[in-house]
């Protein structure tokens, strides 16, 4: 169980997927820790991991750790339980249905092109995740929530956010200089931020094109009989902030480094796009935005977004507190133990998938299927009656930088080797990952003169 206090969170922190692993083959599936303030089980096994979260409101009930609780707000879905949870989950999921995704792709298009150009037209290489992250974060506040907010307050609002998200999981002890101190001042100012700009949206209404998360999520809320409060939208707005930035930027950067590192698959994806139309043989794109049916036509897209999500899936897992004492894999789980189920491991030793460790899109595809056999081998975004309500965002917001890094980009790794990966909060590189990305144009599909004369200047 580790050290007073805080039991194995610095092995956890420094081994990263090693912790896991290690004690799995010493203890098995199922095996005990003291992480972040709190004893902990920690689960593996697609069989193991159905049972907790087909297990919601009888067996357990979600419960993060305090960090997380206190940092995210008392008013969000993931904290929510019960009816309480019912309810939210079906305001929110007004902001993810089909019509929604609609009227948010042309946005998520330009944000993710005008930063494609962005990445070209720099003479230096690019952390890829830093500037992930900057483009989650812009496409969280332009996008979904419709704010006006000037770009210099934006880009203070952004360092404000990272460091709320350093500290969402972090020992829950409130001292000056301690992470969770961090974590909350940073969520005071965001609140302040987030409370100014949502009363200046509210104020103007005129000249919208379209709906976005925070005008479904008010409507919704209304159509089901309860207004929201100030409180209870700024808490909303900082969840979806949350659920569209970190997870999406980690995922985004998973996709830009096997696309690095296996250019077949990135050849392959060319060739679909061709064969859809979407990108002329000549190499440049075609005009016009995309379109839901255009995107879900395209399946071996979609099986290298389903493979970078299997091998590369952001978070570990959830936490559940034990409401009645039940058996798994011959174990006895306790009443009022906290249980964490892991994704990532659950999926890395999955039987029904072959070489696990490598990175194979053609695995989804309907000729193989790997994943056909028992939906809980593979569950990137949780499962059961909490099932990540974003799931489909996320993955459309994957898709498109996809195809535009297929047809308007040529990019190469700026370093010997690639870097190493840490798991939180987030699973990212250590050191980010250093990326040239040079400028096409996209009529003759040549470097752009402007993008040459830098590159010249450099050497």
């Amino acid at each position: 169980m580790g050290f007073p206090l805080i039991g194995e969170t610095g092995h956890w922190l420094l081994q990263g997927s090693g912790f896991q692993s290690s004690r799995r083959e010493k203890y098995g599936n199922v095996f005990k820790t003291h992480l972040l303030g709190r004893p902990l089980i920690r689960v593996t096994g697609a069989e193991n991991v159905r049972k907790i979260l087909m297990g919601e409101h009888h067996l357990v009930s979600t419960e993060w750790p305090r960090s997380t609780r206190m940092l995210l707000g008392p008013n969000t879905v993931s904290n929510s339980i019960g009816d309480i949870h019912r309810n939210k989950r079906k305001v929110f999921s007004k902001i993810f249905s089909h019509e929604a995704l609609e009227s948010y792709l042309p946005k998520i298009q330009l944000v993710i092109q005008d930063t494609l150009r962005a990445w070209s037209s720099h003479p230096e290489a690019i952390n890829v995740y830093q500037e992930a992250q900057k483009l989650t974060f812009r496409m969280a506040i332009r996008v979904l929530l419709g704010f006006s907010i000037p770009e210099e307050d934006l880009g203070h609002l952004f360092e404000v956010y990272q460091q709320f998200v350093e500290n969402v999981f972090s020992l829950p002890v409130d001292l000056p200089f301690s992470g969770y101190r961090r974590g909350i001042q940073a969520r005071q100012i965001l609140q302040k931020g987030l409370e100014k700009a949502i009363r200046e949206k509210l104020q103007c209404t005129q000249g919208k094109d379209y709906s976005d998360a925070l005008d479904l999520l008010i409507e919704s809320s209304k159509e089901h009989g309860k207004e929201m409060t100030m409180q209870e939208l700024k808490d909303g707005t900082l969840e979806l902030i949350f659920a569209a930035y970190a997870t999406t930027a980690s995922a985004s950067t998973s996709l830009i480094m096997q696309l690095l590192k296996h250019p077949t698959v990135l050849e392959k994806l060319r060739e679909e796009l061709r064969a859809h139309g979407i990108l002329h043989s000549g190499g440049c794109p075609c005009e016009g935005t995309l379109r839901l049916d255009m995107l879900s036509g395209l399946r071996y897209l979609d099986c290298v977004i389903k493979e970078v999500m299997r091998l590369f899936t952001p978070i570990s897992g959830g936490y559940r507190t034990v409401l009645q004492t039940f058996e798994l894999d011959g174990f006895q789980i306790p009443k009022g133990w906290s249980v964490m189920y892991s994704i990532r491991d659950t999926q890395d030793t999955a039987p029904v998938f072959k070489d696990v460790n490598v990175f194979d899109p053609d695995r989804f595809s309907q000729a193989r299927s790997e994943d056909k056999d028992g939906r809980f081998h593979y569950l990137p975004f949780g499962g059961g009656v909490r099932t990540c309500l974003g799931k489909h965002l996320a993955k459309l917001f994957l898709k498109v930088l996809a195809v535009e890094l297929a047809s308007t980009s040529r990019f190469e790794l700026a370093t010997r080797t690639f870097p190493r990966i840490t798991l939180v909060p987030v699973l990212h590189p250590v050191d980010g990952l250093s990326v040239k990305f040079f400028g096409l144009d996209s009529n003759q599909n040549k470097i752009l003169p402007e993008t040459e004369a830098m590159l010249s200047a450099t050497v």
